[in-house]
């Protein structure tokens, strides 16, 4: 897409923010809970990318969600590191779905250990599926006016269909009637 000099286009240092450098196996085992601990900056993040429908006006939102990310980490790795560390190795070696069922002992324990310092416990099922609304603080943004099309002509009367036409006067024209 072509951009004039008129648009903003964010600096590289705007864009610049540090990742998450896990393994799909450490977000596997921690999505639950990172899920709702940082549900509200997440669903803050994508009301701004579904109102404004520009990615450049929703950049803090996105930098506030890798902050609740390395957060959230932060603590797990200060105070549950020992129970996270043992249900994500059993999750990575349960094969190449990383499925849960074979881990639950070591899901109760890390889940015990998040209840007890975050005070969260784990979603139940259908939890992000769920309807929930979510309350901002943000202006609503200004929508650009919608112009509608012009309107569509009137489809021609019975009457105006019943009369004679230029080709039934014409006298080369015959027409069996």
């Amino acid at each position: 897409m072509p951009y004039t000099n008129q648009e903003y286009l964010p600096s590289y240092e705007e864009l610049t923010v540090p990742e998450l450098e896990v393994t799909s196996a450490v977000f596997r085992t921690a999505a639950h809970h990172l899920g709702k601990y940082c549900d509200n900056v997440s669903k803050e993040f994508m009301l701004c990318r579904s109102e404004e429908n520009d990615p450049r006006k929703c950049l803090n939102e996105g930098k506030a969600v890798t902050r609740c990310g390395f957060e959230f980490f932060g603590m797990v790795k200060k105070y549950c590191y020992a129970e996270f560390n043992q249900y994500m190795q059993c999750v990575d070696h349960s094969g190449r779905l990383m499925d849960f069922k074979s881990c639950r002992k070591t899901q109760a324990t890390f889940d015990s250990c998040i209840k007890e310092t975050f005070g969260q416990d784990r979603p139940e099922l259908g939890y992000f599926s769920k309807v929930r609304l979510h309350q901002t603080c943000r202006p609503r943004p200004t929508l650009a006016p919608h112009i509608l099309p012009e309107r569509v002509p009137d489809p021609p009367s019975p009457e105006e269909l019943r009369k004679p036409t230029d080709k039934l006067k014409n006298p080369h024209f015959t027409a069996a009637i």
